[in-house]
């Protein structure tokens, strides 16, 4: 059995201590990580009843081969189609915390973003917070939590992943590193940055985002500077780009007039917004739009 070693100084685990116990049943572990709170989780033995609020994590836990330790979900998880069958307890954001507590969970996965972590604690119930926003982010979270669900190498899963998506990025033209690319996330408007997962994607594949880094992963825009930006390309869910001509200077974009504008599905939209374990599949599929796209 793999086990990392006590006082271990691997950058995505602020800290880890490991103690092997050999039992009847086999091994079991004392754990102790720094989620992104900062705050200390202990978990006395391997989790065997998991409530996740975040489908990126839910899909990590799927991803590791432990989805049967999953006992409830948010209602936005719905990958892999087992989980749809799962309890919902709510939005991640305002989960049903009499739901989850009468599912008796030993461990709660959601996001830092979550407001209801305290409240659960105060509850007796175990919380470990964790929000990926980037490559490394997804990396840490999966070897995170395989090493709170006991999988040896989690690790792999993420250098999978990892070449998956540099194949998809030389899979494309050289044509391609010209292309300004505007990713909308939800049509508020939210665009992915350069700094965000997404942004990261796009720049391997060796596309140019029209939002800078300096703006943040997300950040909520005024039309006019996607306007002034003026994309080669535009890429946005299908439930978003009916209006898109319609706003105010749109019509006259590049993009827009050269019908360089791909459009996802909701379910496409799914996996490209989930810094997760389809990250992968999300850079085929820009991929596949800069293919289409590119002059």
């Amino acid at each position: 059995m793999s086990l990392w070693p006590l006082g271990s100084t691997r950058p995505w685990l602020t800290k880890a201590l490991c103690l092997a116990l050999c039992g009847v049943g086999g091994w079991s572990q004392a754990v102790q990580v720094t989620d992104d709170r900062g705050v200390s989780v202990t978990l006395a033995q391997t989790p065997r009843r998991i409530v996740s609020l975040l489908p990126s994590l839910t899909e990590v836990v799927c991803e590791l081969g432990q989805c049967a330790r999953l006992v409830g979900v948010d209602r936005n998880s719905n990958y892999p189609a087992s989980v749809k069958t799962l309890p919902q307890v709510g939005g991640g954001l305002d989960p049903n915390i009499e739901a989850i507590v009468a599912l008796k969970p030993d461990l709660v996965l959601m996001a830092t973003s979550a407001r209801v972590g305290q409240r659960l604690q105060s509850l007796g119930l175990q919380v470990l917070a964790l929000e990926p926003k980037s490559h490394a982010d997804v990396r840490r979270v999966i070897e995170t939590l395989g090493l709170v669900l006991g999988v040896p190498d989690a690790g792999r899963h993420w250098r999978v992943i990892d070449a998956a998506v540099s194949a998809a990025a030389q899979s494309l033209p050289v044509s391609v590193k010209k292309m300004r690319v505007y990713f909308e996330v939800n049509s508020a408007p939210y665009a992915a940055g350069e700094s965000s997962f997404i942004g990261e994607t796009l720049t391997r594949l060796g596309a140019r985002n029209i939002v800078p880094a300096s703006l943040g992963p997300f950040p909520m825009l005024n039309p006019e500077f996607v306007v002034r930006a003026n994309p080669d390309v535009i890429m946005v869910s299908d439930f978003n780009d009916a209006a898109l001509a319609a706003r105010p200077g749109w019509a006259a974009m590049r993009a827009i007039q050269l019908q360089r504008v791909c459009q996802f599905t909701p379910a496409q939209s799914d996996v490209l917004v989930r810094p997760g374990p389809r990250m992968a599949e999300g850079a085929r599929l820009m991929a596949q739009c800069l293919r289409d796209k590119t002059p």
